[in-house]
């Protein structure tokens, strides 16, 4: 229903900042093209691809990329998607915009934006390579109901697996490409980039050589031996846990 999977895509006032943000804690820049009127740049770990925008833009927003994107509106509107913003002009890239039950945003385009090569790699658990928050595990999403939220992301091809407390109370979903979970409002208020890192002191202590300072706010309940919170130029929050072992 939704495609393939693209980017995060987040917006941002200042480009140039964000962009230096993500290159210090390791992420690479990836050859992206003029599809857009704004700036945009794309950054990768090899796991996650961040797509930063310079313009107004509700996110982190799950983009994907669906052909025949125009044709494809009958489809979603029939499913009961209704996009709360579309540009279909001749002389621009067709996107439009969804909003899930809990109100977080997702992207649909027309096509690709940047170049495949360095963002198909694949990295996998523990090994050492990506950015200096680790491996990223999920993009986790305030939802006020997890049932309806469940359905909704079901619906674009998303599965739900059982309700789980570590590192922090979540429901997991996953699919091919973008892994998703769900979080209580009560728990965090807003979206959260979740990665695992094998170790958390030598994380904090590198962070600290870059200056990247650490932000005191992370999800209600959760150690903060155990878990570190970093904020973007933009206002994206990154969560790092530990991995092995509760929170």
């Amino acid at each position: 229903m939704f495609g393939r999977f693209l980017e995060l895509a987040i917006g941002t006032a200042d480009i140039v900042s964000s962009v230096q943000f993500y290159e210090r804690l390791g992420f690479e820049p990836l050859t992206t093209g003029d599809a857009w009127p704004h700036r945009y740049g794309v950054l990768s770990d090899g796991r996650i691809h961040l797509g930063l925008h310079e313009c107004a833009l509700p996110s982190p927003a799950p983009c994907f990329v669906l052909p025949g994107l125009e044709a494809a509106q009958a489809r979603l509107r029939a499913a009961g998607l209704q996009p709360e913003h579309t540009q279909f002009s001749p002389d621009a890239l067709h996107h439009l915009r969804l909003r899930d039950p809990g109100a977080n945003p997702l992207m649909l385009q027309e096509a690709r934006t940047f170049s495949p090569s360095l963002a198909d790699r694949a990295v996998p658990p523990g090994s050492g390579a990506g950015s200096l928050c680790g491996y990223f595990l999920h993009l986790s999403l305030p939802q006020p109901d997890f049932g309806r939220s469940r359905a909704f992301w079901e619906h674009g091809g998303f599965v739900a697996l059982p309700e789980e407390d570590e590192p922090y109370a979540h429901l997991p979903l996953t699919s091919d490409q973008l892994d998703l979970a769900f979080h209580h409002r009560r728990s965090f208020d807003a979206p959260l980039l979740v990665f695992e890192c094998a170790d958390l002191d030598a994380a904090t202590a590198r962070l600290a050589e870059r200056n990247i300072p650490l932000s005191a706010d992370r999800p209600r309940g959760l150690d903060s031996t155990r878990s570190l919170m970093l904020e973007a130029p933009e206002g994206t929050l990154l969560l790092v846990v530990a991995a092995g072992g509760p929170a």
